[in-house]
């Protein structure tokens, strides 16, 4: 029979005792205590790490849409290519193992900013297609007119592309946001503290493998739809009424 006691989280995770108000005080703990902390340590990773990728996914995915400038653009679909098609777990461990044998000064990096270099920049290459798209689903003319009025490329990108670009992306941008929560589960790896090292440690330790793995499911579903109500709201006040992307080139 399936093990679903759910006091397991009001367990001193020394002890074992139940703990009745299931937080513990002082310097113990309970597994509802360590899975919080969890979380924290999710929502870090994934926070920080999506800032980095819209960030860089931003700078990436406009040099891959500018005129005249063929070297940059080069250098844009060829760092989509090389985060796209590595797998995440893998880009971890060359961050972890591979880069800081080659560059003494990361060693002294800690697994935290190396995770979210790695989630940051696998997810800046998505980013920076669906902002090439969203760029170049632009109108032609409104690139025109920025350039009519005097703008240099700059810009024109800066109060006339990408302004709309934004716009035109925020759903696949809510989906990325999304997957980031998902995706930083790959921190386990490198012995983070977050929730899929939780479930993994505090399920061998207690063998209620089902209480804990409802538990961290819940936690990421919150996590998913908290991102998903925000960015919703976000893209509702930066509708542009009547406004449908023409197909034209606008980065070009």
């Amino acid at each position: 029979m399936l093990n679903l006691d759910m006091s397991v989280f009001c367990q001193d995770t020394l002890t074992n005792e139940v703990v009745a108000s299931c937080f513990a005080r002082g310097s113990d703990q309970t597994y509802l205590q360590w899975m919080l902390n969890a979380w924290g340590w999710t929502v870090g990773v994934a926070l920080t790490a999506l800032f980095v990728a819209l960030v860089v996914g931003s700078i990436v995915g406009t040099l891959r849409t500018l005129p005249d400038s063929p070297w940059l653009v080069r250098f844009g679909n060829a760092w989509v290519e090389l985060f796209r098609n590595i797998p995440l777990l893998v880009q971890v461990f060359i961050w972890y193992f591979v880069l800081p044998k080659m560059i003494p000064p990361m060693r002294e990096l800690p697994p935290f900013v190396l995770v979210v270099c790695a989630l940051g920049f696998f997810t800046s290459a998505r980013i920076a297609e669906q902002l090439r798209s969203g760029i170049q689903a632009l109108p032609r003319g409104q690139r025109y007119a920025g350039m009519a009025v005097g703008f240099t490329t700059p810009q024109y990108y800066r109060f006339v592309l990408l302004p709309m670009a934004y716009r035109i992306i925020m759903p696949p941008l809510t989906s990325e946001s999304m997957n980031i929560f998902k995706n930083s589960s790959v921190a386990f790896a490198v012995s983070i503290p977050e929730l899929t090292q939780f479930y993994l440690q505090a399920g061998e330790e207690t063998s209620a493998q089902i209480p804990i793995y409802i538990g961290v499911v819940i936690l990421y579903v919150i996590s998913a739809m908290l991102v998903n109500r925000i960015m919703t709201f976000i893209e509702r006040k930066l509708r542009v009424p009547g406004f449908v992307a023409a197909g034209g080139t606008g980065g070009h």
